[in-house]
């Protein structure tokens, strides 16, 4: 049997049955056609188009400028090169937190315009009628909860939620909701593994953690960071899976200096 298992396409209720036979699912971000493609050669399960992409492809500090029209766009080109894995879609911000309709229409764009399997909204209880209207309406949604980016001018900063009782209690009440509201799945972020292990004991849903502990359904790394290209600093969450930045440093100097040198090109690359 190939790395892809017998699976052609994975959707919503290939998810499910994975994890009701223990499978682990395993996610990563994607931004562009050719690391969608390798990442869904490699047979990840599914391809998040974060809205992370703010950081590791624009150059942005947060991911709080990141538009539709950008999630649209790279979401578009990951769909384009993977072939087997689901892809979701961030919603950036501003585009589901003013009202469900606003929400419907915008995810809509993302399935019909740029070809989502399905979208990620950030956000618990007071965001369970907009996941339920999205859902009602077709639309597969992505829960996530914790450590909201979107939220991070409001919070001043990036913080392990759920350390005290009253975080904790609200964060279960928060993944109860999601999965009301029908949510096929829940990202966990930087919650103590304890915490994460209660939530996932306690869902119907599968919970997929970032910086949640390894009690989690699956896990969910931005590729940036695993690969080793993203070198502004590692998150504690992250393992180092290749040091590809220098390496592509190192390539790129060869290639200077053999410019510079007069020994690139040679006949070998030359026409006649």
């Amino acid at each position: 049997m190939s790395i892809h298992d017998d699976v052609t396409k994975v959707g919503v209720q290939q998810i499910r049955k994975w994890t009701a036979a223990g499978r682990r699912l395993v996610v990563v971000t994607a931004y562009d056609a050719l690391m969608a493609r390798l990442a869904d050669e490699s047979g990840v399960d599914m391809i998040l188009v974060g809205d992370s992409l703010g950081m590791t492809m624009l150059g942005y500090e947060t991911t709080i400028p990141v538009t539709l029209r950008d999630c649209l766009h790279h979401t578009a080109a990951v769909k384009r090169g993977a072939k087997r894995a689901m892809v979701v879609a961030d919603m950036p911000f501003l585009t589901y937190q003013i009202s469900p309709e606003q929400a419907l229409r915008n995810a809509g764009r993302l399935l019909q315009e740029a070809g989502a399997d399905a979208v990620k909204l950030e956000g618990g209880e007071r965001l369970a009628p907009t996941i339920r209207r999205l859902v009602d309406c077709g639309v597969p949604v992505l829960g996530h909860i914790g450590i909201l980016p979107q939220s991070v001018k409001a919070e001043g900063g990036y913080r392990v939620q759920g350390r005290t009782p009253e975080a904790a209690a609200q964060l279960q009440r928060d993944a109860a909701a999601v999965q009301d509201a029908g949510a096929f799945a829940l990202v966990l972020e930087c919650l103590p593994m304890a915490l994460s292990q209660e939530i996932t004991a306690g869902t119907a849903i599968p919970t997929i953690g970032i910086g949640a502990g390894p009690h989690c359904d699956g896990q969910i790394q931005v590729l940036h960071d695993i690969l080793g290209l993203f070198e502004d600093f590692v998150p504690h969450h992250t393992k180092r899976y290749a040091a590809l930045a220098d390496q592509i440093r190192q390539a790129l100097a060869a290639y200077r200096d053999e410019v510079r040198g007069g020994s690139f090109p040679t006949e070998e690359q030359s026409f006649r």
